[in-house]
């Protein structure tokens, strides 16, 4: 069974380069662009294994979607692909129960460690 991703980005190009990146690597990879549109994919689709997901979102933040998303489809797994990655958040999402994601600064430069990191979070899924 291919790798099942969720990239959520703001950023169009970001978001449908990633996507393509990653069905390169053979993924199923689906898009959306926000926390709240994220969380219905989800809903319908619960077999997504691994979210990549921004911070900074409109309405929902990301930190906030991941909060949701663990409490609704708890197997999910998260990469943080973000310009503005900061402590609190990590801490925040400690709390929430969830552990500390894997974080790549945008731009990412390499997106073959990127879906590396993808491909070992499935797995252990």
């Amino acid at each position: 069974m291919a790798s099942a991703v969720l990239v959520v980005d703001d950023e169009m190009a970001i978001c449908e380069g990633l996507a393509a990146f990653l069905e390169d690597e053979g993924m199923q990879v689906q898009t959306a662009h926000s926390g709240e549109e994220a969380i219905e994919l989800l809903a319908a689709d619960p077999l997504v294994q691994v979210c990549i997901i921004d911070l900074r979102l409109p309405g929902m933040n990301g930190t906030e979607a991941m909060v949701e998303i663990h409490r609704r489809v708890p197997a999910v797994r998260f990469v943080i692909h973000t310009g503005t990655a900061r402590e609190a958040v990590l801490t925040e999402l400690r709390r929430t129960g969830l552990q500390a994601p894997p974080i790549f600064k945008k731009p990412a430069h390499d997106l073959g460690e990127m879906a590396r990191v993808v491909f070992e979070l499935c797995r252990g899924a």
